[in-house]
């Protein structure tokens, strides 16, 4: 089932045993402006959510015929895009633990206060539409040239690309090592419609600095020793190109002033030449440093700044980049599986779970160094959780199951409900120490005197059984490790 959200109303259904209850909590909801179906039993709920497909369900945990739970268990199986948000009688943070790791938005504690539930409808409406955004612009626009990924933050980057392509200005490119910044530069060398030369790229890093302004502007025979013939450098070789200078920031100071010339006038002398040449060609260059901070530092020319800082384009790192490292890995398993003659087509869950949650420090590089050394050095046509982190142990991350593992798999409390878009839910319950007037609402219903009580016996039985299964649902949250996975 996709979501259905439009400019129109969204789809709630309430799930509530007690009739009365239900319809107080549709007349405070009502004010939110939703179209609102009510069930009484979870029966009735399941085949709502087939035929009424809603976007928002208010489930109550304790059901006469089907527990809250296995509703939410049902929905995170058959992976509907529905925001829940659970209601208990009972503050247990076991069961805000387990409804949260089940898929829940939030938890809400009754007796429920009028403000509480419509902030939390609120709240709860605004980041299902900010998702529906983020899933308009990935399915109208999933990826650009070479580039893998379609996350919000890389739709940002194929807009700014589409928009420049054709420009004659030159571009600077910023971001961590690893992040791409090469295949942005020749990605906007192919879409350029206009100029038919060839992509030259030169990296500024990786070539000594007395042989940095031959490379870049060539020169004639003689100049040096050894220098046998004339030879064209990168501007000439460029010509009605582009021309990439990585690593821009490494560049000594006397040719920066020298390519600062080229770039004001397109004109410019070989080494050990008279002659004045001109070479029609696009500019990109890229640091993975902080340029401006570079310029006040001494070691960048402000005026070259300025001049090549015409249309910036930041990547942003890999951890940042939503689910694109599943993208990645899935394109690197693949691409070496064939290389190698081995087996592996798919990741397993967890280790998906592990991707998504491990930083990056090295980016779209180290991601592809992992998954190459994991097909070389394994077996199957799964990548597991245990080979990632094995093979992550190798690189000196020896505490590698100390943090990322436990990250993933939610065991502390605290990390349960880390900033993501499934879940969202005041940290003070979910902390183990939590006390239970934390939970409660600080005001009851003032709209009717009747609220409060109904709210209360409906919660009676529900605290009754609660006693029995304490001790289970203690013990749900405890193993919550093993059975994320």
């Amino acid at each position: 089932m996709t979501s259905n959200i439009s400019n129109t109303q969204l789809k709630m259904l309430i799930v509530e045993d007690s009739l009365p209850l239900a319809k107080l909590y549709e007349t405070v909801i009502g004010t939110v402006a939703l179209e609102i179906k009510l069930a009484e039993c979870g029966k009735k709920a399941l085949e709502l959510i087939k035929t009424y497909q809603p976007d928002i369900i208010l489930l109550d945990l304790n059901l006469p015929d089907i527990s809250g739970m296995q509703i939410l268990r049902k929905i995170r199986e058959e992976k509907l895009e529905i925001s829940v948000i659970v209601m208990t009688a009972n503050g247990s943070v076991n069961f805000a633990v387990e409804a949260m790791r089940l898929g829940a938005y939030d938890f809400l504690e009754k007796p429920i206060a009028p403000n509480r539930l419509r902030t939390t409808i609120k709240n709860t409406i605004e980041k299902r539409k900010l998702n529906n955004l983020f899933n308009e612009i990935n399915t109208s626009d999933e990826s650009l040239g070479d580039f893998i990924g379609s996350s919000p933050v890389m739709q940002v980057v194929y807009s700014k690309i589409r928009k420049i392509k054709n420009s004659r200005a030159t571009v600077f490119i910023t971001g961590e090592s690893g992040t791409g910044k090469e295949v942005t530069a020749q990605t906007i060398h192919n879409l350029n419609t206009d100029r038919k030369g060839p992509f030259v790229p030169i990296n500024c890093a990786a070539i000594p600095r007395e042989l940095m302004e031959s490379e870049i502007f060539g020169h004639v025979k003689g100049a040096f020793t050894g220098a046998n013939t004339d030879r064209d450098g990168a501007v000439s070789l460029a010509n009605h190109g582009t021309l990439f200078l990585d690593e821009i920031c490494e560049m000594d100071l006397e040719l920066q002033s020298k390519l600062l010339r080229f770039i004001q006038t397109f004109k410019f002398k070989k080494v050990g030449g008279s002659r004045l040449e001109e070479a029609d060609v696009r500019i990109i260059c890229a640091t993975n440093r902080n340029p401006l901070q570079e310029v006040k530092e001494g070691r960048f020319r402000e005026d070259l700044y300025y001049r090549l800082y015409v249309l910036p384009i930041h990547l942003p790192p890999l951890r940042e980049r939503d689910r694109d490292m599943i993208a990645f890995a899935k394109y690197f398993i693949s691409y070496y599986s064939k290389l190698e003659n081995k087996n592996f087509t798919k990741i397993s869950e967890s280790a998906q779970e592990f991707l998504i949650n491990y930083s990056w420090p090295g980016n779209v590089r180290q991601l592809q160094n992992l998954m190459y050394r994991c097909v070389v050095l394994n077996q199957g046509d799964e990548i597991t959780l245990n080979m990632l982190t094995q093979e992550l142990k190798g690189d000196g991350h020896e505490n590698i199951d100390d943090v990322q593992y436990d990250e993933v798999v939610h065991n502390d409390n605290t990390s349960l409900l880390k900033d993501n878009s499934n879940h969202n839910v005041n940290s003070n319950l979910i902390n183990s120490s939590v006390d239970k007037s934390l939970l409660s609402p600080k005001n009851n219903f003032s709209e009717s005197s009747v609220f409060n009580s109904l709210q209360t016996e409906s919660a009676t039985s529900f605290n009754d059984d609660n006693n029995k299964t304490a001790n289970t649902n203690s013990q749900i949250s405890l193993n919550s490790k093993s059975e994320i996975f």
